[in-house]
């Protein structure tokens, strides 16, 4: 097991953090697409489609076709959900990184590096939620799949916390993330964030997936 080290980001890990990015998000496709077509409002559906031939109503092949456009249309609306997700932040924050993160107030970007390669990402900036005007958002964790296990993240995690602590008036760390991201969500559990709530964005298909986006706060005062 190779070791790590975490350090500030730099303009040669570009390419490679939004990558992370990229693989990282997009993962979570599968679990989301299952999750929906486990809903109340899916699932009792593809079942009386499979019944239907059997009561004459409809034949075989009608049957098949109707419940392969809708799981089709679930996977693609998963897809396209994560993929739209990953468009829109690579023309905000990380398309320059270094001018988002590293040369505003409140904000700021670190890497995980192991054998000479960048395996791990996470950032802190100022909470656009409201009420958060004395909070810092943890965003962009992400470790390289073949590195999982080895405590980077939580290492990461606490980077990001200890920058938190260090500023002046700040009171709480704050996250949001999704139903899929069940890994991530028991790390931030253990870590001490508690979950206050969960909203959809107001994007396609996120209420057909009950795609819930959960919001997780770990108090500062806490930490001390």
């Amino acid at each position: 097991m190779s070791a790590f080290f975490i350090r500030l980001y730099k303009d040669s890990d570009y390419e490679v953090a939004r990558q992370l990015f990229v693989s990282g998000t997009a993962e979570h496709t599968s679990e989301a697409f299952r999750h929906a077509i486990r809903q109340p409002h899916v699932w009792p559906l593809l079942v009386a489609l499979l019944v239907l031939p059997a009561l004459d109503i409809v034949s075989f092949t009608t049957s098949i076709c109707a419940v392969t456009l809708i799981v089709g249309f679930l996977w693609f609306a998963a897809w396209r959900m994560y993929r739209n997700y990953i468009r829109l932040c690579f023309h905000d924050d990380l398309l320059d990184i270094r001018k988002y993160y590293l040369e505003q107030d409140g904000c700021c970007f670190w890497v995980a590096e192991s054998g000479g390669q960048v395996v791990g990402t996470v950032a802190a900036a100022p909470s656009p939620f409201p009420g958060g005007e004395k909070h810092l958002e943890l965003k962009r964790l992400s470790v390289r799949e073949s590195h999982r296990g080895r405590g980077i993240a939580k290492a990461l995690c606490r980077t990001m916390i200890d920058f938190a602590r260090r500023r002046r008036g700040c009171e709480a760390v704050v996250l949001t993330t999704s139903l899929a991201q069940k890994d991530a969500r028991k790390m931030y559990e253990k870590m001490g964030f508690r979950l206050t709530h969960t909203f959809y964005r107001p994007k396609p298909f996120t209420k057909l997936l009950d795609f819930k986006i959960l919001f997780y706060q770990l108090d500062i005062p806490e930490l001390q």
